[in-house]
């Protein structure tokens, strides 16, 4: 059975992340004792632990092997630094680099064409034509995207505009109902009055 790869990256539970570390220093210390007995190596390691806890392991006495090592300090931080400046020959490279970009820049807005014979003017137009494509391809996706967007818009506003107009008309139809009934109520309302004022004529002849 295939063992799975362990994902290296911080323990996040503190007690798993303990036991981990204690297993690791064990494995580091014991690699380190292999390493000196195979190939007699005077070796010193210093680990401190996420809790601030001093390790430490070494063939002989660790302050012997911290005095061999202290006259070597100074060599090293020139080595870094060293490392960390730029070298000439790489910040020549880099000037030769951007002042061909700048050229070609320069080219490219049709400038210092001059200097360039009639290949160069060949390839150069070719090099505008392919870019005027991709700009032109990408001007026609962006337009269509605009346009596919407002006709969405169009089509929402449209159907917004159709519910408006039923509600409207639901209102008028409604109105109109209520006009119908206070026409109506209002009529039988003088049939009824009429009717009583000859009821009383009638009883009062009688």
């Amino acid at each position: 059975m295939v063992r799975s790869r362990i994902q290296i990256k911080k323990i996040e539970n503190i007690a798993a992340r303990q036991v981990t570390f204690s297993k690791r220093r064990r494995g580091l210390f014991k690699k380190a004792q292999e390493l000196s007995t195979l190939c007699d190596a005077q070796i010193g390691l210093i680990v401190f632990s996420s809790t601030g806890k001093l390790h430490n392991f070494s063939t002989t006495r660790m302050s012997q092997i911290i005095q061999r090592y202290m006259p070597h300090t100074n060599n090293l931080d020139h080595q870094l630094d060293a490392s960390l400046q730029p070298q000439p020959e790489d910040c020549a490279i880099l000037c030769k680099e951007v002042a061909e970009k700048n050229r070609e820049l320069r080219q490219m807005k049709g400038e210092g064409l001059e200097e360039l014979g009639i290949e160069e003017l060949a390839k150069l137009e070719k090099k505008i034509e392919r870019s005027c494509a991709r700009v032109r391809h990408m001007k026609d996706v962006k337009c269509e995207k605009l346009i596919t967007g407002l006709k969405q818009k169009g089509c929402k506003l449209a159907q917004h505009n159709k519910r408006l107009k039923e509600k409207m008309s639901e209102v008028a139809e409604v109105h109109t109902l209520e006009n119908q009934s206070s026409s109506s109520s209002s009529k039988h309302s003088s049939y009824l009055q009429n009717y009583n004022a000859k009821l009383d004529t009638s009883l009062k002849l009688a």
